[in-house]
C-alpha cells in the first residue's frame, strides 16, 4: 500500500525535554535533556513518532523501535531487564512496516500489505479501557481485523483511525468526546449497553455524499488529542470530537459525535493539505505551504501574537 504520508527520507534521531521513564532514549541515567542528543538507533530512521510517555521509531528497512514507559505494553517488547525500556529494542514483528503512530499508552504499525497491528491500551477518564478486548492490555503486537486494506493510520491520545485503500474511516478506542465519530453521546461513556466492545472493535464512520452518490470517500486523516480530521477526494473537510476552544473548527463548543462538514474551510479558495492538532488547538497548513492556527490562544500556542 502507499499514501503521501508514508515518509522515506532516511535520518538521525535527536531527543530532548523530560526523560524520568526513558522516553528519551539515552539510558536510565539521563532524566533530562536542555539540548538535543543523538539517540542510539541502529540504523537510519524515516519517521518518528512521540506518545504520551514512550517514543516509536520506524527504522528505513520498515523495522520498529521503541523506548519510554511500558507500564501497559505500549513498547511492544519485553522489557523485564533492567532498564531496557530506556534505551531503543526492536520490536518483533516479521513484517516489513511503513508507517507507525502512537498514542498516551498505545502504538500503531501499518505493514506494507496494508494490515494494522496494535499494541499497549487505550484509556478513558476513568483509566484503561483495553486495546482489542475489554480491560485487556497487550504487550506484544496484535493484528487488528479489517476488511480492506489500510494506507494511513494516526493516533490521538486514546484513539487510532484508519485510512482504507476504499476511502473509508475505521475508528476504534475511548470515545468520551466524540473522536471516534461513530459513537453517539449516549454510549460514548464506556460504550453504553454493548459495553467497551462498541469502542473497541473498529468499526467504518458513516458518512453518507450528498444526493445519490451514496457514502463518502476520504484521502486523508489526521488526529488531535480528542479529535479527528478527514479530508474528502473532492477536498472537503469533515471533523468529530472535542471541540471546547473550536479546535475543530465548529461554530460552537460541543463536542462533535458523528462528521461535520466543517465550512470554516470551505469558505476558501485553498486547498488543504495537512493538520495537526494539540489538545486545545489545531495547526493546518495549505497547499501553498502557508500555516494557520485556530483554538485556544493562551500561552501563544496558536503564534498569532499577544492579542490573539
Amino acid at each position: 500500500v502507499c499514501h503521501p504520508s508514508h515518509r522515506t527520507q532516511p535520518g538521525l534521531v535527536l531527543t530532548l525535554g523530560q526523560g524520568d521513564v526513558g522516553q528519551l532514549g539515552l539510558g536510565e541515567d539521563v532524566m533530562e535533556r536542555k539540548k538535543p542528543a543523538l539517540v542510539p538507533l541502529p540504523e537510519m530512521v524515516v519517521q518518528v513518532e512521540a506518545g504520551g510517555m514512550h517514543t516509536v521509531c520506524l527504522s528505513q528497512t520498515g523495522k520498529i523501535y521503541t523506548f519510554g514507559c511500558n507500564d501497559e505494553g505500549a513498547l511492544g517488547r519485553d522489557t523485564s531487564a533492567e532498564g531496557s525500556e530506556t534505551t531503543p529494542g526492536l520490536v518483533e514483528l516479521q513484517e516489513k512496516v511503513v508507517q507507525v503512530s502512537a498514542g498516551d499508552s498505545h502504538t500503531a504499525a501499518l505493514t506494507e500489505d496494508g494490515r494494522v497491528f496494535v499494541w499497549g491500551s487505550f484509556r478513558d477518564n476513568k483509566g484503561v479501557i483495553g486495546l482489542l478486548e475489554p480491560m485487556k492490555t497487550s504487550s506484544v503486537p496484535v493484528l487488528l481485523q479489517l476488511g480492506a486494506p489500510v494506507v494511513k493510520i494516526v493516533s490521538g491520545n486514546d484513539h487510532l483511525v484508519m485510512l482504507t485503500v476504499d476511502g473509508d474511516l475505521f475508528t476504534c478506542g475511548c470515545g468520551e468526546q466524540g473522536q471516534l465519530g461513530r459513537v453517539p453521546a449516549l454510549f460514548a461513556n464506556r460504550g453504553g449497553r454493548k459495553g467497551l466492545q462498541r469502542l473497541l472493535v473498529p468499526q467504518r464512520v458513516p458518512v453518507r455524499g450528498k444526493g445519490n452518490r451514496g457514502k463518502m470517500r476520504f484521502q486523508d486523516a489526521f488526529c488531535g488529542a480528542y479529535f479527528t480530521f478527514a479530508v474528502t477526494q473532492e477536498g472537503h473537510i469533515y471533523g468529530f470530537g472535542l471541540s471546547n476552544y473550536h479546535q475543530l473548527g465548529t461554530q460552537g463548543t460541543e463536542p462533535c459525535f458523528s462528521p461535520q462538514n466543517l465550512t470554516c474551510f470551505k469558505n476558501s479558495t485553498k486547498s488543504w493539505v495537512g493538520f495537526s492538532g494539540g489538545q486545545h488547538h489545531t495547526v493546518c497548513v495549505d497547499s501553498e505551504g502557508k500555516a494557520y492556527s485556530l483554538g485556544r490562544a493562551e500561552y501563544g500556542r496558536l503564534g498569532l501574537g499577544a492579542g490573539a
